[in-house]
């Protein structure tokens, strides 16, 4: 006898199960939407992440954008900020706190310049801040004070990296989601300093996702002894930066 059984409801492969799946894979959708969202308060628009340094010192144009932007996050973002966002997003699902602290101090350790890191707090400490208030869940909550009392330094990534273990979302999917958040942050930059245009920027963009996955694959696979960028241009550019007379950003 033929038997229909797309509504079987007693395994895990059947049709409640793969709704259930598909439900929570949403919902972890809707949170990457509203993090990387620009216009989520987490202060990004205030960062050119070093690009208004470049431009000063008329080292980046139209055409080395998408260089400047790759090397950034192959050498830069990707050994710092994505390996520390991995390590505490690991480290807060399970429930590793003096881990998640360990992150933290290292990553703003490794920040050289004094704006980089004054950004890197500003934006850790906002998102723990929001993340308190709207997800509200034991870990951020905790994290929070712990930021709050100046026992942490709080840096975005590894704030990041609690938020998104906090509210379930798979380590991968946390840092392409954070970096394409950069990316984004970054074509804003580029788009407010006169470097490229609208479509250029959604061009740069998809052009940079390669690189995101990239980048993705390599900081999920680096240990806190491997924590560390090597963009030397960039941390040059960044010094002199913070000394220019007329500044758009904050770093």
């Amino acid at each position: 006898m033929y038997h229909d059984d797309s509504d079987d409801r007693a395994g895990p492969g059947g049709a409640t199960g793969s709704a259930r799946a598909a439900e929570t894979d949403l919902g972890h959708l809707l949170v990457l939407l509203q993090l990387t969202d620009s216009a989520f308060p987490s202060g990004f628009y205030t960062l050119s992440h070093g690009l208004e340094g470049f431009l000063q010192q008329q080292a980046v144009d139209h055409d080395t954008l998408p260089d400047l932007l790759h090397d950034l996050l192959r050498h830069g973002v990707g050994p710092s900020d994505a390996t520390a966002l991995a390590l505490a997003h690991r480290a807060a699902t399970a429930g590793d706190w003096a881990a998640v602290a360990a992150t933290d101090r290292r990553l703003h350790a490794g920040k050289l310049g004094r704006e980089i890191r004054q950004a890197a707090v500003r934006t850790g400490r906002q998102l723990l801040d929001l993340a308190a208030e709207i997800f509200g869940t034991a870990g951020i909550v905790r994290y929070h004070r712990q930021v709050t009392a100046r026992r942490s330094p709080g840096t975005q990534a590894v704030a990041a990296g609690i938020v998104y273990a906090e509210a379930g979302v798979p380590v991968r999917q946390a840092v392409a989601a954070d970096l394409f958040a950069f990316c984004a942050s970054f074509a804003g930059a580029a788009l407010r300093l006169r470097l490229t245009d609208h479509r250029g920027a959604q061009v740069l963009l998809r052009r940079t996702a390669p690189v995101v996955e990239e980048t993705t694959r390599a900081a999920l696979a680096r240990s806190l002894d491997d924590l560390g960028a090597t963009t030397f241009a960039a941390d040059v550019m960044s010094a002199r930066h913070e000394r220019a007379e007329a500044r758009l950003f904050a770093s």
